[in-house]
This record gives C-alpha cells, structure tokens and sequence, in this order.
C-alpha cells in the first residue's frame, strides 16, 4: 500500500490504557492519521465505551480493536498481543501509556506500593515493548513512544516511587533508542507535566482531602508549576505523540520531551 510522507494509514498502533484520558486522546489522534488502532486496558467496559466513541473516526482499511489485559503481567501482555495482531496484522506502532500514580512520604512508602509503581509504570512498558520489538524488527520499521511525565525528568517530594519509574521508562527509551538505531525504529518519550485527567483529579481530591482547600485552589496549586498557569489537554500530549509516530521523524529517538508549559527545560 502506498502511503504519503506523513500518513500512518496501513501501519497497526496499539495503544496502552487506551480507554480515557491521554491513551483515548492519542487514539483519536492515531485515527485521524489512518492507522489501525488497538485499545489496552484493565476495565473492559471503559475500553468498549471508548471505542464506541471513537469507532466513527475510522478511515477505510483501519481497524478498531479493544483488548482487556494487565499490563504487569507477562502472559497476560502476550495473550493481548496475540488477539490485537490477529485481528489488525503486527504492530508498527506502541504507545506506552498505562501509568498509576500514588502519593506518600517516603518514610510511608510500602514495598507493595513501591512494587505496584514499578510493575505498573516500568514493568509494563518493558512487557509490551518485548512482546512489539521482534515484528518491528522483521519489517525494519517501528515507532515506540513511551508516556512518562515530568516526573521523569526532575523529582518531586511524596511521589518517589512514581518518580523512580518513571525515572526508569526514560533510561529504557535511551538505551532502546542506542539498541535499535540502525534498524528503522525510533524510540521516544514524552513527559506531560500536569494534565487534565483521572491522574489530576485524584490528586485534586487529595489536596483537598489532607488540607482543606477548595477544588479550585487545589487545582490552581498545580497549575501553578506550570509557567503557562494552567494544566496540560490531553490533546497537546497526543498531538506530540502522534507527530513522534510519523515516518517522517525519522531522525528522532532517544528523546524525552516535555509538554509541560516550559516547566521543565532539558538539552
């Protein structure tokens, strides 16, 4: 199939924690750009209602395809990837963007709680690119684009096993990107800083909850790290991933980019 320099119609994206917030948003995206897409989430009823939503954005050729799995689970990550290319051929594009996030001093941080972030945040990343690599491999061409965060890039105080994962996806894109540099795959990151999702409104929750404050001082609080004053769209982070995706970013891996409102600055 022919395709035009920017289009991704014909390559098959699969989507971690595809069934709201940035992993919808990138969907969508991903649609627009005509590719086939796969949805990956624990909550099956949240993936089929997004692609409700989203299967009237299908191009002609493309596929929309939900799959319940965790993530953190090795067979279970295997056996999701087995029924996505069944159905929608092997996959071009991965879109790391499961994530959970859970704050706590450091003095209170659990080994369950450490271990959860790990497995959820690293972990899963780690499974699905493993279980993607060896068809990219075959093709000589794929895209992994990995959600971090700006935690991923500085510290923050009563989330540092969430930083410390997300510290460890960016070492894994880096030495990913190394891996695979001559063999038409690019690996990159991108690292939202605070962004209107579930994320952000648990946190939202939980300010109020342990200060008192109202929801709209909660929320203008972390608004505030950001320069621009305001959060983060889902939309800006999916318009950095899917330009991340094309063919013609070629030239691109190894990045961890920030779309964060100059929050965080890195060169």
């Amino acid at each position: 199939m022919t395709m035009t320099v920017d289009s991704l119609r014909g390559r098959h994206a699969l989507v971690t924690g595809g069934g709201r917030g940035i992993g919808a948003a990138i969907a969508r995206r991903l649609l627009a750009e005509g590719a086939s897409v796969t949805l990956v989430g624990r909550d099956v009823q949240v993936l089929e209602r997004a692609a409700g939503e989203l299967r009237p954005l299908l191009t002609d050729g493309a596929v929309l395809t939900a799959v319940p799995a965790d993530i953190s689970d090795a067979d279970s990550v295997a056996a999701a990837f087995a029924t996505a290319e069944a159905k929608a051929g092997p996959v071009g594009v991965l879109v790391n963007n499961a994530g959970q996030a859970y704050s706590a001093p450091f003095g209170k941080t659990s080994l369950a709680l450490w271990q959860r972030m790990l497995d959820v945040n690293l972990t899963g990343t780690f499974l699905c690119t493993q279980a993607a690599l060896p068809a990219m491999m075959a093709a000589g061409w794929g895209r992994i684009v990995n959600v971090a965060s700006t935690a991923g890039l500085v510290g923050y105080g009563y989330v540092s096993a969430y930083c410390a994962a997300k510290h460890g996806v960016i070492g894994l894109t880096r030495a990913l990107a190394l891996e695979t540099a001559r063999s038409g795959i690019t690996v990159n990151a991108v690292c939202p800083g605070y962004t209107e999702t579930d994320i952000v409104r648990d946190a939202v929750a939980n300010i109020v909850d342990k200060t008192g404050r109202s929801e709209a001082e909660a929320r203008a609080e972390l608004a505030s790290r950001n320069p621009q004053r305001r959060l983060v769209q889902p939309d800006e982070v999916a318009d950095a991933v899917a330009w991340l995706c094309r063919p013609s970013a070629s030239a691109v891996t190894g990045q961890a980019i920030a779309v964060a409102g100059g929050e965080v600055m890195t060169g």
